[in-house]
């Protein structure tokens, strides 16, 4: 994996650049060009870390799919986590509405997306510019494979 800069709102950061499997570079191509807060690559920097681009993934904690969504927040989006192309599309949403909230930081939005935003509230609160420090260390080994870091 490489890195690669990309700005997003005004704020350069790095995207580790992955290998995208044919078969999905249209979905990816096409999430990226409608969530236009998120900085290139990032959705299937996601993917990679998430599943390593496996549809049918399925983790220990109940997590599916290959954006690896929890059956509540798939419901909630209205999608079937093993579909590619319904999960792409959500986590292209669910991404762009974090960077929004989180006002384009990266750290915390990928925080949010693999820790929950509500555990990244109280951290952020209680820890203020600390915060990540305090995240589990999962959530810190993840934000640094999809930043290339």
């Amino acid at each position: 994996m490489g890195w690669r800069g990309t700005k997003t709102g005004g704020v350069t950061s790095g995207v580790a650049s992955v290998k995208v499997p044919t078969a999905y570079a249209g979905l990816f191509s096409s999430a990226q060009s409608k969530y236009t807060l998120l900085p290139d690559g990032i959705l299937s920097a996601v993917a990679n870390a998430e599943s390593g681009f496996d549809p049918n993934a399925k983790n220990k904690s109940g997590a599916s799919g290959m954006m690896q969504f929890m059956p509540a927040t798939a419901q909630g989006y209205g999608i079937d986590p093993f579909n590619p192309s319904q999960a792409v599309d959500a986590a292209g949403k669910m991404l762009n509405g974090l960077m929004a909230k989180y006002g384009n930081d990266l750290s915390k939005t990928l925080a949010a997306y693999n820790w929950g935003g509500g555990n990244v509230d109280k951290a952020v609160k209680k820890y203020g510019s600390n915060w990540l420090q305090y995240a589990p260390k999962e959530t810190k080994n993840y934000i640094k494979k999809i930043l290339g870091g």
